[in-house]
Order: structure tokens, then C-alpha cells, then sequence
């Protein structure tokens, strides 16, 4: 298959997410966004590291045939506390529970990033971890908060982004936009790879 030219090549976000929207926007680039269609089920056995980042690889192949000659990137998020993997809650029950388990813990947050060149089918993929500790905040606190930000499609149910930032008590990581799901460094690298320099 012939090589395309990286400035013919479409940039694609396979997320529905407004947060990776904006991130990705803060490289001031123009880019597409659909969403991909697929079960976001872990499988067995699978690690927090594995799950993300097959999900990641899967939502940007996914929309392949929707967008041929794209470069199209792919990201998913999975909390990993005590072993056991935390998604998104989609409810408010749910939060409650992951909020509560969460309370005085330390939770890795991994964040796969995924970018597939549909021209080459070829793609390169990372997993960025970033450990989050929580304050030991109250149920009121978790209630109040549930109740003002609604973070249900968010694994964890915190946003750092937003008011979420006032129940965690330190971040660690290498790249500050991985936590709320989009690893903006070493997405640049890769484009970089792919000849899609930036500046």
C-alpha cells in the first residue's frame, strides 16, 4: 500500500469525550471527532495496563473504514485500586461506592493512548500511569460533590478538571493531561513519528 503524505492525512479523535476534545484542541491542530462503537467490557485476566490500552488500539481501528487515509487516535482510562479495576460508575450509586473505596487511597490511573495510521494499517500505542492519592473526605462531601459535577462517565468519579480536584490530596505523573485522559506529550511524539509535526 503506498504511503501518504502526512500533510493528506485527516486527524481523527475516536472519543465522544468533551475533555479529550479540549485537550487535543490545545495544540491548536484541526481535527475530527466520532465515536467509536464498541463493548468497553475488561476481559479476564486481563490488567489495568492490557485493558486500556486494548481499548485504546480498538476505538481507533474501529473507525478505519469510516475514515481511510486518517491518522486516528485512540485513548482509554482504567483506575486500578487494590487490584481491582474501577470504570466508569454511569451512575450515581456506583460513584458513591467508587468514591467511597477511594476515600485516603492511592489509585493508579491507566491512561492508553493509541494512534493508527489507517493509510499504512500500522499504529503505535503507550500506556501513561499516573498515581492519584484522595483526601479522607466525608459522605457529605461525596454527596455535595456527586450532586454539583455529576462525573459518572468519568473512571473514578472524580475530574481533576473540575471541582473533583478538591477531593485528592496529590497527583504523580509525567504528563499532566494523561490524568483526565489524553496524553498530550507523548501523543505529540507520535504524531511526530508519523511526520505530522506540530510547530
Amino acid at each position: 500500500m503506498k504511503k501518504q503524505e502526512p500533510h493528506n492525512l485527516r486527524l481523527v479523535l475516536a472519543s465522544s469525550s468533551p475533555y479529550r476534545k479540549e485537550l487535543l484542541s490545545r495544540l491548536g491542530i484541526p481535527f475530527e471527532t466520532a465515536p467509536p462503537d464498541l463493548d468497553e467490557s475488561p476481559l479476564g485476566g486481563e490488567t489495568a495496563a492490557q485493558t486500556s490500552e486494548r481499548l485504546a488500539i480498538a476505538k481507533a481501528r474501529v473507525l478505519a473504514e469510516q475514515f481511510p487515509d486518517s491518522l486516528i487516535i485512540g485513548s482509554d482510562q482504567v483506575a486500578l485500586l487494590n487490584g481491582e479495576q474501577l470504570g466508569k460508575p454511569g451512575n450515581h450509586e456506583r460513584a458513591v461506592e467508587q468514591l467511597k473505596a477511594m476515600r485516603g487511597q492511592t489509585i493508579d490511573f491507566h491512561t492508553a493512548l493509541a494512534l493508527y495510521n489507517t493509510a499504512t494499517d500500522t499504529h503505535q500505542s503507550i500506556v501513561d500511569v499516573t498515581r492519584v492519592t484522595m483526601r479522607d473526605y466525608s459522605d457529605e462531601q461525596i454527596t455535595t460533590y456527586l450532586q454539583r459535577e455529576q462525573p459518572y462517565n468519568c473512571a473514578g468519579s472524580a475530574k481533576t478538571e473540575g471541582l473533583g480536584i478538591v477531593m485528592i490530596a496529590a497527583i504523580e505523573g509525567r504528563d499532566p493531561a494523561a490524568i483526565i485522559g489524553l496524553p498530550l506529550i507523548e501523543l505529540v511524539t507520535m504524531l511526530n513519528n508519523e511526520g505530522f509535526v506540530i510547530l
